[in-house]
């Protein structure tokens, strides 16, 4: 039997939910059990209820996977272009590879005024693989949850760094590295600058009596930059991808809830899997116009035309409407994609070249 359509605070919760694996302590009772729990059990989480239950013994499936993914997929990306790669002048993907290196090479000689080789390959790192996790929002909100809901895979947040264990994750590691550094290169004088700035303690004179609380405040005011550090640079990637999702979450809801006004909306009906059938031969087809168009083989004008005849025919006025709306929030948001992970980058960089410096 065909589910009835989420209603809009539904959808949004839904799309909102990571796929947890956790653990709920015994006596809880489950929506799908009548009976309670009579022992700790590690599951899936069902509702946020049980998520919240689950406490700190959570892991969100989803962002772990997503994000090994792409990074192997950056991995294998990379290698391609260094086994193509000749003496020759590059082209296709060899020059796009090489274009990336020559930028990001030239952002951390910029930024980064010590020696240390593998300051160059972790900005490498970090952009590529923040931009990939960041590109996966540009794909249509219910495609690859909708479709996962197919082999029982209840909830899917395909967005790695909308979540803010993987940002914060990043940022720590960031964190540690500066740390690292800090300890290696300067030692003692890291404490120093921990202390001794911006106030200078008196070393002579009566005035030595206020020494040790300028000491306490200095340690304060420098601690307090010194945490401030990871937390900004990763909740500013998570709270940038996160609105930008919810964009586009909220305009799927407010013109996509009438996708099936169209002429095969209305053959088919308006259930949750009625429209998934709908769409995916509308979405492929959409895709499959938008490739000709790139290759020359059909003209910017008949491209519009046919997409835009495939949401009418699909899903009416408010499919058009929405699918306009999306496309210019897309165009927009592979700004903000880009522009992000380059924040991240420059900013990692930065902070461990403040490591290498000395005052």
């Amino acid at each position: 039997m065909a589910s009835e359509a989420p209603t809009t605070t539904e959808y949004i919760q839904h799309h909102l939910q990571n796929l947890v694996f956790g653990k709920l302590p015994v006596g809880f009772e489950r929506d799908s059990s009548s009976e309670a729990l009579t022992s700790d059990a590690w599951v899936l989480a069902e509702n946020q209820v049980e998520v919240a239950e689950m406490g700190l013994w959570a892991i969100h499936l989803d962002s772990i996977v997503w994000s090994i993914g792409l990074g192997a997929i950056f991995c294998w990306i990379f290698r391609s272009a260094a086994l193509k790669a000749t003496v020759g002048t590059p082209s296709g993907l060899v020059n796009f590879i090489e274009m990336i290196i020559e930028f990001i090479d030239a952002s951390v000689k910029d930024s980064f005024h010590g020696k240390n080789r593998m300051v160059a390959p972790l900005g490498l790192t970090v952009f590529v693989w923040i931009f990939l996790m960041n590109l996966m929002d540009l794909i249509p909100v219910d495609l690859i949850p909708e479709m996962l809901t197919y082999v029982g895979v209840k909830y899917q947040k395909i967005v790695p760094s909308t979540d803010p264990n993987v940002t914060m994750g990043m940022a720590l590691s960031v964190f540690c590295l500066m740390l690292f550094y800090s300890l290696k290169l300067k030692g003692i004088d890291f404490l120093k600058e921990l202390t001794l700035h911006p106030f200078e303690p008196p070393k002579k004179g009566w005035a030595v009596i206020f020494a040790p609380l300028l000491i306490l405040v200095n340690f304060f005011m420098e601690f307090v930059s010194l945490l401030a550090k990871p937390f900004s640079l990763g909740l500013r990637l998570f709270g940038n991808m996160y609105a930008g999702e919810m964009i586009f979450i909220l305009i799927a809801t407010m013109l996509a809830g009438s996708a099936g006004a169209g002429y095969l909306g209305g053959i088919q009906g308006s259930s949750t899997e009625a429209n998934f059938v709908v769409w995916i031969p509308i979405f492929a087809l959409t895709i499959a116009i938008l490739s000709l168009n790139l290759k020359g083989k059909i003209s910017t004008k008949n491209t519009v035309l046919a997409v835009a005849s495939l949401l009418l025919f699909g899903g009416g006025i408010f499919a058009l409407g929405g699918g306009a709306i999306q496309w210019a929030w897309a165009v927009f948001h592979i700004l903000v994609v880009t522009l992000q992970a380059y924040i991240f980058m420059v900013l990692t960089v930065v902070y461990v070249s403040m490591a290498h410096e000395t005052h």
